[in-house]
């Protein structure tokens, strides 16, 4: 066998990303100088449990990280699946950080996947797995993605900064997904949402479900809010609260929003976690997450702005025909996506920004990738 070539990349941005489009595209990569010049440098716990779970639901995927852990090499192996898989996810980043890349690569995997996920179920940071729930899975079906073996269970929760939440992921596999022409956002019809609450008074989440419903039911009278309170082991080990609110389009649009409170977990630099600051009211926090899903839907778009970097992934990834989608602004993070596609994929999008509607009109073709490793019945 020849000598390896590595793609050679700098820095720790994006690593996430980089790491999902190498194992897709199955190309080796050496990235260096990962945050050389901070105090603490080297790879940060979520990502080294990241590279982790890559390891564990692949077969021949070579790791090789330095002493200081601000250089690594990645040859990506053979995705898996499989049953029964468990992973602590640590508490540095929620499990939300984690579903995102996980479902794209169960999709091209041996075996379907099931997979349970430790950590915090809910935070600021990451988008929560009531979200993951009610709106990235629906996302999927829309490229062909048999609903049949695709669905998260949220069996405990864990606000940070202890997380102790349990999730159950489970992606069956494909061949190939189906290029899209998704650019009707539609409608919104109804909103539906869920508050949780761990280790405080369930109280907390009618006054969210009142104070964002006050500003909803001016605009449409369908508006559904649920409630999921968890008490004991099921509620983890901090208290929390939050909610996750989606609009439906009349053209099958899920359009989300979402937010936790809890306390402030200690940085890296050793803050101390007693320091109980006061927490936003539920009210507010009904309030505000009404108004950002409102500034969501405004911006108008197929997805709101948090899911387009995966929408983008999945376009890019399709087989070799147009697709094409709208999106909002694209946000900083969609923009990112892009040029790793290019980078990773080959995979150019021509971007046309629809100046009545204030939306953007993006078209690719994907790069035709096919599941080689799926066991054909």
């Amino acid at each position: 066998m020849g000598k390896m070539t590595y793609k050679r990349l700098k820095g720790s941005q994006n690593l996430r990303l980089r790491l999902l489009l190498a194992t897709l595209s199955a190309t080796p990569v050496l990235i260096e100088d990962i945050r050389a010049d901070e105090t603490i440098p080297g790879l940060r716990p979520h990502e080294i449990s990241f590279l982790r779970l890559l390891e564990r639901i692949s077969d021949d995927c070579l790791i090789e990280i330095n002493e200081t852990g601000t250089k690594f090499k990645y040859k990506p192996g053979i995705l898996m699946g499989g049953k029964h898989i468990v992973h602590d996810c640590g508490v540095s980043r929620s499990i939300g950080y984690f579903l995102e890349p996980l479902v794209v690569l169960g999709l091209f995997a041996k075996k379907s996947l099931m997979i349970r996920l430790k950590g915090i179920t809910n935070d600021s940071k990451d988008p929560s797995v009531d979200t993951f729930r009610s709106t990235t899975l629906p996302m999927l079906k829309q490229f062909g993605v048999p609903s049949e073996g695709l669905e998260l269970k949220i069996e405990s929760r864990g606000s940070p900064p202890h997380g102790g939440g349990e999730v159950v992921l489970s992606v069956p596999v494909v061949q190939s997904l189906q290029a899209v022409t998704w650019i009707d956002e539609g409608m919104v019809k109804r909103i539906r949402g869920v508050t949780y609450s761990t280790k405080v008074s369930s109280q907390f989440e009618n006054t969210m479900i009142h104070a964002a419903r006050g500003i909803f039911n001016r605009l449409l009278p369908d508006v559904h809010i649920f409630t999921d309170h968890k008490a004991g082991p099921q509620a983890g080990n901090s208290p929390g609260y939050g909610i996750s609110l989606v609009a439906e389009t009349t053209s099958g649009c899920f359009i989300s929003a979402d937010t936790a409170i809890s306390y402030v977990r200690g940085d890296d630099i050793g803050e101390m976690e007693d320091e109980r600051k006061e927490l936003m009211p539920p009210e507010n926090v009904g309030e505000q997450i009404a108004s950002i899903l409102l500034e969501e839907i405004e911006q108008g778009g197929v997805v709101d702005s948090t899911h387009q970097g995966l929408l983008f992934i999945l376009c890019a990834i399709c087989p070799q025909d147009v697709s094409k989608i709208r999106v909002g602004k694209l946000s900083p993070y969609g923009i990112e996506t892009l040029r790793h596609i290019k980078e990773f994929l080959g995979v150019k999008f021509v971007i046309k920004p629809d100046p009545s509607t204030g939306t953007v009109i993006l078209k690719c073709v994907g790069c035709g990738l096919k599941n080689l490793s799926r066991k054909i019945s």
